[in-house]
């Protein structure tokens, strides 16, 4: 069987971490860490040092905001829309991610309609679905995560989805220690494809990337990695520290 035309994609959301001086650090490891050139890599800086990260980090890595909003601008404190993104230079945007979705309530309508907003002000977006624990246990995962990813699909048109690469992080393994198993991550990575074939296209099934993210270390990344439909990976805390570069090698 012919292999898929995905190249391994990994980002690094640094969540609410750094400062100038602690980015200066992050940036000098990415710079002298000798990157996989076949490895697209985006890093997720908070929103106030978008610019400051675009202008230093090199120019082969690229930059995500942690999030946008549904509306170009208007009366929305504390909210930043994907033109205003796209002004500092910026390319990409993570969306939905399970600590916006449980922390701050947002819900499965309000990330679809961020996500086709962001496609069509010219972003690129890295959507994000995933279980509970408890919805896990319960036998409800791919309900869960079919119906986040339905939400999604509905807001993208077909000539859209070469700029979405879709994150798969379930809950219980964001920040725990506890990683799904290559085996596990694999399974709902085939269903999440398989999905996209019966409901939205052959093509898109086939090109477009599904990228794990749930305590991923230097230590588990190559396994992971060995996976045929883990596309990459989207990593927190372990992308403000040196192991990261590990981790976009991890196909090397």
């Amino acid at each position: 069987m012919l292999s898929a035309p995905r190249n391994f994609f990994v980002g690094g959301n640094w969540k609410l971490n750094g400062n100038k001086q602690e980015i200066g650090k992050i940036i000098n490891f990415l710079t002298a860490g000798n990157l996989d050139p076949s490895t697209e890599v985006v890093c997720a800086p908070p929103t106030i040092y978008l610019e400051y990260v675009r202008k230093t980090l090199p120019s082969s890595v690229c930059v995500a905001a942690q999030n946008c909003y549904k509306v170009p601008k208007g009366a929305f404190t504390g909210e930043t829309s994907p033109a205003m993104i796209k002004d500092v230079g910026v390319e990409w945007a993570i969306i939905g991610h399970s600590e916006r979705r449980n922390v701050f309530g947002e819900s499965d309508e309000l990330i679809g309609a961020k996500v086709g907003h962001a496609l069509e002000a010219g972003l690129k977006v890295i959507p994000c679905i995933g279980e509970k624990l408890e919805e896990r246990e319960s036998g409800k995962t791919e309900e869960v995560v079919f119906c986040q990813l339905k939400a999604i699909a509905d807001n993208i048109k077909p000539d859209q989805w070469q700029n979405v690469v879709i994150a798969y992080e379930p809950v219980w393994a964001i920040g725990t220690g506890k990683t799904a198993s290559p085996a596990q991550a694999q399974e709902i990575h085939v269903k999440l494809r398989k999905w996209l074939n019966d409901n939205v296209s052959a093509d898109v099934a086939w090109k477009t990337r599904i990228i794990y993210g749930g305590s991923v270390t230097a230590d588990n990344c190559r396994e992971l990695a060995r996976e045929r439909d883990i596309d990459g990976f989207l990593v927190g805390g372990v992308s403000l520290k040196p192991d990261f570069v590990q981790i976009v090698n991890a196909r090397q």
